[in-house]
Parts: structure tokens; C-alpha cells; sequence
């Protein structure tokens, strides 16, 4: 559902009646997020006519108003925005800069000057996440929190323990109700449309069950590496990172029960219900892996141990999921960009009347998220002649039928400005998410290395049988070849150009056999496929 649109000082998304929050206060808005998000998701509610309360940004630096509004216009400009100068100027005209040190009790002292005219002002934490409880300490000891609403990014503690003890210090001075986490993912359409694709079709709940499905997959695959961010992203981690938090809301959205009532509470309460269900994660079935280079990041400790690619199987251990395997892979530096939820069904029985009777491809449901998110049914039909049947695609693009929806921050800014909670993690269940994920935090398996553009480690134990994801049409001049037929390419000479052709071929999901007098291209790139689908021998032929 598409629900920013409207304009006026009603909530479009249903949250509860008029705008709750009377001005909006941002630490840290000379920072990174800002300029990425911030600034492009304030201006789109700008132009849209939903932001109509002052705009107050905190941070340390020394910067004038002027200074501030110059930021934000190259900021848009950067992230290809289109700028309207009326739109824009109102913007600028709310926005306004307070200086100050966030340890220093005067910068509250000012902010309340600021504010004496606020009622219910939002304060929204763009900041490192040790400094969140100081500063919701320091707002209350200014009297500022007492109508007011914090929103923190994530991450919510680095585990279980410090998850807790960040919990118990905000609710020294906020209640549970004032608190908005937010998880970004949570506000992407194709993670909204999955209660709606289970809830509203029964074509599909019927069969959303251990009876029908065999497996489900959830992958955040993405084809770069850590690149600048080394000294941000080596502490953390792919689990902490992406798993605990993204993808594991998404495998409670994809497993919950359907929500009794229409509030934020009752769609939680579901989600914490298949945490709940789920056992703690068992170390000795999660492989991790870091690729090739990655030390060589600036930022990184030498001789870190840290992963960039992990993958785990859940169970949700009630009575739809029992004995379905849940599996989640999250990787830097691999072969595409994909990010999807696969459900795959179990295979039909023996059908005599084909020509293959004891192999029929299972059903499958794909669900991708990014890049280009759509749905993907795949399903057999018979061939055009002789009785064999094979695989056909029957495939939907959101944007194509449903519009362009609104970009993440963009919607959960505007329900934090409105008052609904139903986008924003709830205690609980951040609680919950760490419990199921600690054994691998406290013992975690050696990282195993995977060399850059691969599916991650090749030839590991406990890997999981992944499908190839479902990527994104090629673009102009990439070669795309159909994967119902599958075929196998000989490669003689691997070179810079059979490495682009198997590349595209595989990811396609057909196989190589490539032959090369000069084994070192050919062990480059071992593991660029699922095991046991990419042969790579490494003597030429006699």
C-alpha cells in the first residue's frame, strides 16, 4: 500500500488522526546518514505537503544556517533528486542549526530555548549508537522528554547483554511507547507486501504451511565489498549488520500468523510469537566467510577474523513451520546483487505419464526485494511437443503494476512524524532476535575465505543447497540466456573474456567446464556457483 500521496495534516497511513509531532529535532545532521537519506526523505515530504513542522539539527560542528541549507541542496543533487525551488525554499525556510557538544549540558539548555513553544517534538538519534543513551539522558535532565518521541537507528546493542542494558537506561527516562527503532528494511515496499501477498490472496495461505513447503530461503547478497567503510563495518559484521536485525524480520514476516486487529501491538505480537518458537541458532551448522582482500581495507584490523558472508538455518519450531528448514545467507563482494525470499514447495509425486516421472522441479515462490523488486512463480507445464514438462516463470514487476512506492526513510519518517508505530521494532522483539543468534556471537566457526565475485565459500560443510537468485533483467548488451533449458558451456582458454561469458552464463544458472593451460584464472574462480554446478578443471585437454 502506497500511502504518501495525500497532502494536509491528516494521516495518510492511518496512524492515528492528525500530525503527533509538533517539531523535529536531528542529532547528528551534518553526518553521513543525512546527507545519503535524511535530507532526499525531508524534501520528498516537503514537496509532498506532509512536513509541516520546524526542523531543528543538532551536531557538533560549527556551521551557519546558510551553511547547513547549502549541504542539503548538494546532497540532493547528488543523490539525483529532482529539486523543485519552491518545495525547496519552504524546506530551507523550517530548517534551522543549533552547535553544540552533546556532552555539554549548555547544548540541552539551548535546544530547550528552542523548543519552548513544542508540545511533542520528535528527536530523531542519527548518531553513533553509544552515544544514545547519553544524550535521552541528557534530554530528559532538560525536561525535554516528557511528550516527546526518540527514534534510534540501529544497531540496537552489539548482543544480547548490551541489547538489555540499552534498553534499561532508555526506560530510566521513556517509556516503551515513546521509543521508535528503525530498521530502514522494514520500510521497503516488497517487505510490506509480504502479509499482504499471504493475508489477502487465499490462493496462496491454503498452502503456507509444513505440509505444502519444503524450504525457506532468504538471501542479501550484494556485489561489492566493504570499499570505505572498514573501520565502521569490521567491529560489526555481516551477522550483526544485516541477519539479526533485517533479514530475520523478514523470515518472521514470511512465517507469522495473520495479526488480530489493526494496531501496531498486534502485528508484533505476531512477529515475537515466531521468535519465540524459534530455538537458539546452533553454531555448528552456520558457516562463515570472509572474502579475498578484505584485510587489505582501510580501517580493518590486521589478522580480523571478522565475516563478511554468513549462513545459518532457523527453525521455527510450532505447528505451521515443524521441520521446515528456514535458511539466510548475507554476503559482501559475491557474484550479483540480490536480495529475495524463496519459497520452495515440495515436489509432486511420480508422474508416469512424462517422460522424466521421478523429476519434476518442485514449485517455488520467489519474492525479490532488490534490485527491482517482483514476484516470480515458478511452475511446470508440457512441453510444446513429446510428453516432457518444463520449468515456465510466471513473473511480476511491482513497479511496472503497482507504481513507484516511497523510497524507505521516506515513509518511516513520515509515520514517526504521525504517529505509527507498526514499521518500528519493539523491545521484545530486538530481545528475542539477539537470544536466537548468541551462541554464534559468543562461539563463533573460523571465517573461510571465498575470493571475490563467488557465491561465497565453496565446498564448506553444512552449506546449504541455494537456488541461484532470481536477479534483475540484464542490461543493454549483457548477454541472457534462458534457464529452463539449462546447458553446459566448454571454455577453452579462460581469459578476461570467458570469464565474462561464464560469469553471465552461471549466474544464469547454467554450468562451465572451462580447460586452461594456466590453472591460476580457473582456481580464481572456484565456487562461482552452487556446489556441484560449476566444474573447473584445471589441466588442458590431451
Amino acid at each position: 500500500m502506497v500511502c504518501l500521496e495525500e497532502s494536509g495534516d491528516a494521516d495518510p497511513c492511518g496512524g492515528g488522526g492528525a500530525l503527533t509531532a509538533d517539531a523535529l529535532v536531528i542529532f547528528g545532521i551534518t553526518g553521513d546518514l543525512a546527507r545519503k537519506m535524511t535530507f532526499r526523505s525531508l524534501y520528498r515530504l516537503e514537496a509532498a505537503g506532509l512536513l509541516t513542522c520546524p526542523v531543528i539539527g543538532v551536531a557538533r560542528e560549527d556551521w551557519s544556517h546558510e551553511q547547513l541549507v547549502s549541504t542539503m541542496r548538494e546532497a540532493l543533487d547528488v543523490t539525483g533528486e529532482t529539486v523543485q525551488g519552491d518545495a525547496f525554499d519552504r524546506l530551507a525556510g523550517r530548517l534551522s542549526y543549533l552547535a553544540g557538544d552533546f556532552a555539554d549540558p549548555a547544548t540541552y539548555q539551548a535546544l530547550a530555548d528552542r523548543l519552548k513553544s513544542v508540545d511533542k517534538p520528535l528527536f530523531y538519534l542519527e548518531i553513533p549508537p553509544s552515544l544514545f543513551a547519553p544524550v535521552v539522558e541528557a534530554l530528559g535532565a532538560a525536561n525535554l522528554t516528557a511528550h516527546a518521541t526518540v527514534m534510534l537507528e540501529k544497531p540496537f546493542g552489539h548482543d544480547l547483554a548490551s541489547a538489555r542494558a540499552l534498553n534499561a537506561r532508555l526506560h530510566r527516562v521513556l517509556t516503551e511507547d515513546q521509543i521508535l527503532r528503525i530498521d530502514h528494511f522494514l520500510g521497503k515496499q516488497p517487505v510490506l507486501d509480504i502479509q499482504f501477498l499471504r493475508f489477502a490472496n487465499s490462493l496462496l495461505e491454503p498452502v503456507w504451511n509444513r505440509i505444502h513447503v519444503a524450504a525457506v530461503q532468504i538471501t542479501m547478497a550484494e556485489d561489492f565489498g566493504v570499499e570505505d567503510r572498514g573501520a565502521f563495518y569490521d567491529p560489526v559484521g555481516a551477522l550483526r549488520d544485516v541477519v539479526q536485525n533485517h533479514l530475520l524480520q523478514v523470515l518472521a514476516l514470511v512465517a507469522m500468523e495473520a495479526p488480530v486487529g489493526s494496531g501496531a501491538d498486534a502485528l508484533w505480537d505476531r512477529r515475537a510469537d515466531v521468535f519465540r518458537a524459534m530455538p537458539d541458532v546452533d553454531p555448528a551448522h552456520c558457516l562463515r566467510g570472509q572474502y579475498d582482500g578484505y584485510l587489505d581495507v582501510p580501517g580493518v584490523r590486521p589478522g580480523s577474523t571478522t565475516e563478511t558472508y554468513v549462513e545459518l538455518s532457523l527453525e521455527v519450531d510450532n505447528w505451521r513451520w515443524s521441520g521446515v528448514p528456514f535458511s539466510i545467507r548475507a554476503g559482501k563482494a559475491l557474484a550479483a546483487r540480490s536480495n529475495e525470499v524463496r519459497v520452495l514447495f515440495k515436489r509432486p509425486p511420480r508422474l508416469a505419464f512424462l517422460e522424466q516421472p521421478e523429476h519434476p522441479a518442485p514449485n517455488e515462490l520467489v519474492l525479490r526485494i532488490d534490485p527491482d523488486p517482483g514476484l516470480r512463480l515458478s511452475m511446470l507445464s508440457k512441453e510444446a511437443s513429446g510428453h516432457s514438462a518444463r520449468d515456465v516463470h510466471l513473473d511480476l514487476s511491482f513497479a511496472a503494476e503497482l507504481g513507484k512506492p516511497p523510497e524507505p526513510y521516506e515513509r518511516l519518517l513520515n509515520d514517526a512524524l504521525t504517529g505509527d508505530r507498526s514499521l518500528f521494532t519493539r523491545q521484545d522483539v530486538v530481545e528475542e532476535t539477539w537470544r536466537v543468534i548468541q551462541p554464534l556471537v559468543d562461539h563463533p566457526p573460523a571465517a573461510v575465505r571465498y575470493p571475490r565475485g563467488s557465491w561465497g565459500p565453496a565446498g564448506a560443510p553444512h552449506r546449504t543447497s541455494w537456488q541461484l537468485p532470481w536477479l534483475s533483467p540484464p542490461t543493454t548488451g549483457e548477454l541472457a540466456m534462458p534457464t529452463s533449458n539449462p546447458m553446459q558451456l566448454g571454455v577453452i582458454g579462460l581469459g578476461r573474456m570467458g570469464a565474462n561469458i561464464a560469469r553471465r552464463l552461471m549466474r544464469d544458472g547454467h554450468s562451465c567446464v572451462v580447460y586452461d593451460v594456466d590453472p591460476g584464472p580457473s582456481r580464481s574462480w572456484s565456487g562461482t556457483g552452487p556446489p556441484a554446478r560449476p566444474r573447473w578443471p584445471t589441466s588442458p585437454p590431451s
